[in-house]
């Protein structure tokens, strides 16, 4: 048992899943990806958007047979092997801590450009605290954040339609731009799986998660499909490649100063979610062993896994602080598709009884995240072939002691 109690209502829940999605990625990846894809950026945008249902669907799937801390850590572990596992919860820490560290660096820059790091580190600090004094502050936090950002962002969407022409996509194409712009693409969705690392607190979790997953993820794909549409109708593709800040140069004058602060706030947001599920992910690993044991105690006034939440920010505190934000980004965009691409083997695995989706689902999914891993450019490959070895290092630590000495 892990000590948590089940105190996250399915509002809660979505709270931290908008929260996770709706982050720095809905502000900052549209030039980059535009650059990538030109005229081709709607089929980035679909093949990212349909790569994440796909995960979600299977996370969801898995949820109900499974619903308990972890994730993919543990339904790797369960359905495929104990290895599998380790190294699914593997790319998750390491992949979600340097996603942490971006965030909070990205946030910095934004608050206090002229000491970003200062404020970066102190963002760690005041979240991990948040987390540490129980889930329900971590999802009212969240909560607040996601309604303020998506109303923001929809009432910039309808303030710039004045602007809004036919949309224009006769800019340059690039075909072979278009996996790469996904995988950026994709990394503004790479939220919904928090909610499932959070299982065990969830009320009701078998019949909450699955729904809360997949509405949650929907509401956000038609949310970046309206952000696309206007920014390629108000700026055309190829000036969205060159802007510096999209959303901020189609606003109206009224909202254009307030984009920098909300970019900030919601870049927040995804920091408060990623540290949740780092830390239940972290206790999950602990308390089978995968990890030390001190990681798995449960703080029993808040029901929260106090020394795993430090842990996981002290972890984010030296990325920050040592760590260039673009190879952060980098081993975080590798280390999470590995992640699910563990979760679709685990699906294929899963008994007929258990299964609700068609097995192709999985089958795609699982084909769709390699090829994410394989067309992200080569620092990231080269990131995520690193990460790869030191988990199988330190999977071999583990299972032979004897290596140490």
């Amino acid at each position: 048992m892990s000590g948590l109690r089940r105190t996250l209502g399915p509002l809660g829940a979505s709270g931290i899943g908008v929260a996770s999605m709706v982050g720095a990625g809905a502000f900052y990846v549209w030039a980059p990806a535009a650059s990538l894809a030109g005229s081709l950026l709607w089929v980035s945008l679909v093949l990212a958007g349909s790569i994440a249902l796909l995960n979600a669907l299977v996370m969801a799937q898995l949820t109900i047979h499974n619903a308990v801390s972890g994730g993919a850590y543990r339904y790797g572990q369960k359905y495929i092997g104990p290895k599998a596992g380790f190294l699914a919860g593997w790319f998750f820490l390491v992949g979600k801590t340097a996603s942490a560290a971006a965030i909070s660096a990205i946030a910095g820059r934004y608050l206090w450009p002229e000491n970003p790091t200062l404020v970066a580190v102190g963002l760690l600090v005041v979240f991990a605290a948040a987390n540490i004094s129980g889930l329900r502050t971590t999802a009212a936090i969240s909560l607040l954040i996601a309604v303020v950002v998506v109303g923001f962002l929809i009432t910039t969407l309808v303030g710039a339609s004045s602007g809004f022409s036919a949309l224009d996509f006769s800019g340059d194409a690039s075909a072979w731009g278009v996996l790469p712009a996904a995988g950026l693409i994709f990394f503004a969705f790479a939220g919904y799986a928090r909610m499932a690392t959070l299982g065990e607190e969830v009320s009701n979790p078998v019949t909450v998660l699955p729904r809360v997953i997949v509405f949650t993820l929907l509401g956000v794909l038609v949310l970046y499909g309206a952000i696309a549409v206007v920014l390629v109708g108000s700026l055309g593709t190829d000036a969205l490649a060159l802007s510096e800040a999209p959303l901020a140069d189609i606003a109206p004058a009224s909202l254009a100063p307030w984009v920098i602060a909300v970019a900030a706030l919601a870049s927040l947001g995804s920091l408060a979610a990623v540290l949740a599920g780092l830390s239940r992910t972290s206790m999950a690993m602990a308390q089978h062993g995968d990890l030390p044991s001190t990681l798995g105690v449960v703080w029993g006034r808040t029901s929260s896994p106090a020394i795993a939440e430090i842990t996981m920010a002290l972890g984010a505190i030296v990325a920050v602080s040592l760590v260039d934000p673009i190879w952060l980004v980098g081993a975080s965009s590798s280390a999470v598709l590995s992640y699910y691409a563990i979760a679709h083997g685990a699906a294929l695995k899963q008994p007929e009884a258990e299964r609700i989706l068609p097995v192709f689902v999985p089958w795609l999914g699982l084909v769709g995240c390699v090829s994410l891993v394989a067309t992200l450019p080569w620092p990231s490959v080269a990131t995520g072939g690193v990460i790869f070895a030191l988990g199988l290092v330190v999977w071999s630590l583990k299972k032979n002691p004897t290596l140490n000495h």
